[in-house]
């Protein structure tokens, strides 16, 4: 057996929010070093190819990535490799057609881009994971996302969420992680529900618990590493899905199918 990192990637060892049917290859698109991990992340091609439907083939992936006119642009950046892991609150531009895309997680725990406005695709959410003093004393922090900001404002905390510019690299806002704002969970079983913080448990020692609740009442808990703050108050800072984050049970599920297929039928 080879030493070393692994180059690729089975599909029916991929992460199952991708999304990859087993039967249409041996392989699957293994993410490169990045800003994310690569079980909290989803690869370029895979967007371009599945989500978005740009693309047919990997070829075709590469053709459009790697053309010089720069097509496809990540956070303000041109990115010209085809497995660049996309986050959560990562912003993808495609300027020939003029759309916009955020990278969230719907309630089912799936990576979906989310089209928004040329205004919003101007900045981008990040939580904030570490906050130190550096050489020559000089303070900093360090993002969900892998950067480092110097010299950052003193109210700015761990688990605290800044809004960044992407054009000028300028921290706009922040939210606090605090009781009464809303937040996002990004990992666990809630993976993707959108609530606001009504409790805080901290237990020395061991994962502090956040309990929310979502817009209709019903309420779960996560740990603190698996939420997100994305606003003041119950007003988010970003645009969601239609569903605003609220996890909807079979049986509502069965009438909404229910009813979109009495209309179609119609």
């Amino acid at each position: 057996m080879g030493r070393g990192p692994k180059k690729h990637l089975k599909r029916v060892n991929a992460p199952s929010h991708w999304m990859l049917d087993k039967m249409s290859g041996i392989y699957a698109p293994k993410p490169s070093p990045g800003p994310h991990k690569a079980r909290d992340c989803i690869p370029l091609s895979i967007i371009l190819r599945n989500r978005l439907r740009y693309c047919m083939s990997g070829v075709e992936v590469k053709k459009v990535v790697l053309d010089k006119s720069g097509n496809i642009k990540i956070d303000n950046k041109i990115r010209r490799d085809t497995k660049f892991p996309c986050g959560v609150m990562d912003v993808i531009t495609i300027e020939k057609t003029g759309e916009f895309f955020r990278i969230l997680i719907d309630v089912k725990g799936r990576f979906q881009p989310h089209k928004i406005d040329a205004k919003e695709a101007t900045f981008k959410l990040c939580k904030i994971v570490k906050k130190a003093i550096g050489k020559n004393r000089v303070p900093y922090c360090v993002t969900n996302d892998g950067r480092t900001l110097r010299y950052q404002h003193p109210d700015i905390k761990i688990n605290d969420t800044i809004k960044l510019s992407l054009e000028s690299n300028e921290v706009l806002d922040h939210y606090a992680y605090e009781q009464g704002n809303v937040a996002i969970v990004v990992g666990g079983s809630n993976k993707g529900r959108v609530g606001t913080i009504h409790r805080i448990e901290k237990h020395d020692a061991s994962f502090n618990i956040v309990h929310l609740a979502d817009a209709k009442g019903a309420k779960f808990a996560t740990r603190v590493g698996n939420m997100m703050v994305i606003g003041k108050g119950k007003r988010p800072a970003i645009t969601l899905f239609k569903d605003k984050g609220m996890k909807r049970g079979i049986i509502d599920e069965k009438k909404i199918k229910g009813q979109f297929m009495t209309f179609q039928n119609l």
